[in-house]
């Protein structure tokens, strides 16, 4: 396969720079050029069409979001959105979501050779993931596309795997939830289907931190169940999804007839940070024929193994149809591993768990 053709647009020289060493590291992608605003980019573009663009919001002259706009109005591309950590560009960045572009990254910064590594696979992973979502390239893409990490850590290294021992049936569902390349807008979908007394949801959605907790407020605003960024030992009650923190791993947990949530740092799982395969184990070990299990539109194999962990433990499990994802990755992975009960399209999954919940 030919390299990922990457254009990066930031009005910082040093992130440019960054940037360019990240994503040149890796043999599957090649930055083919750099622009410090909007209007260089378009310069740019009359002479190299990339697989695609990393776009700055704030920049000189002509802002991210504008630029974007124009871009998907006249020569749609695939679009990470490249943004600083902080509480407002959060907003922007799902503005952006909206208008087009694909997914989010936050601008590299110094630190740990860990954090480091960590960076350059999260980011790697975002423009392969973005890249396959261009019209007319392959929509399932193979292990192959995905560099190993040493090490790769598997959801072992947060929790031990469930025991045989089956979890007794309540009257109570709790739904679990992985999305990733695509997610934003289909978890939009799934969730604006839900009446105000749903079951207990609980969602990973690959997200860097901060980014979250405002996609968590866009979609409580126009969803009738409550919809909030998950925090430690929140309890999962009807009418109420919880998102999981960007940065965190997020578990299902239970006390008595109670189940909650817990937050907890740890390595990158199945290369991400929350995983859905931490979320998707704890569920099979502490809910097991309670819960409902969704995977949804996503690049890569994390949820892949422990839905198949739930599938076993007695959950009903639900991955979405190919027609409909924007990558067919994720739930094509589980698929694979023989741990999914119903292939289900995207306008109808919602109904489905319904269903399964009444």
């Amino acid at each position: 396969m030919s390299k990922i053709k990457v254009l990066v647009v930031d009005d910082s020289a040093l992130v440019r720079q960054t940037l360019c060493d990240i994503l040149n590291s890796d043999p599957e992608i090649e930055v083919v050029g750099t622009a410090a605003d909007p209007f260089l980019a378009a310069e740019r573009l009359r002479t190299v069409v990339p697989d695609v663009i990393t776009l700055d919001i704030e920049m000189p002259r002509m802002d991210g979001l504008t630029f974007l706009q124009k871009l998907m109005s006249q020569h749609p591309l695939p679009v990470v959105m490249c943004s600083s950590l902080a509480e407002s560009g959060g907003e922007s960045a799902l503005k952006a979501l909206e208008y087009g572009a694909v997914d989010i990254i936050t601008k590299p910064r110094m630190g740990t050779k860990q954090f480091i590594e960590e960076s350059r696979v999260m980011i790697c992973d975002v423009i392969k993931g973005a890249a396959a979502t261009r019209p007319g390239t392959r929509r399932t893409p193979t292990r192959s596309t995905l560099k190993e990490v040493s090490p790769k850590y598997s959801a072992d290294v947060i929790m031990d795997k469930p025991n045989s021992k089956a979890m007794i049936q309540t009257t109570e569902k709790v739904v679990v939830v992985g999305a990733s390349t695509g997610g934003t807008e289909a978890l939009r979908v799934f969730l604006e289907m839900f009446p105000e007394d749903s079951p207990g949801i609980v969602i990973v959605q690959h997200m860097p931190e901060n980014f979250t907790a405002a996609f968590a407020r866009r979609l409580d605003t126009t969803c009738r169940l409550t919809v909030k960024e998950a925090q430690d030992n929140d309890t999962v009650v009807r009418g109420r999804a919880l998102i999981a923190p960007g940065n965190h791993h997020t578990l299902l947990k239970r006390s008595g007839a109670r189940y909650y949530v817990e937050i907890k740092d740890g390595p990158l799982v199945s290369r991400h940070r929350p995983s859905v395969d931490v979320l998707f184990r704890s569920a099979a070990r502490y809910g097991g024929k309670n819960v409902v299990g969704v995977i949804m539109t996503g690049m890569g194999d994390d949820g892949a193994r422990s839905m198949k962990e739930m599938f076993d433990g007695g959950a009903i499990t639900i991955a979405q149809d190919e027609a409909s994802c924007v990558v067919f990755g994720m739930p094509a992975e589980a698929i694979k591993h023989g741990g999914v009960h119903k292939i289900v399209p995207l306008q109808l999954i919602a109904s489905e768990v319904l269903r399964l919940c009444s």
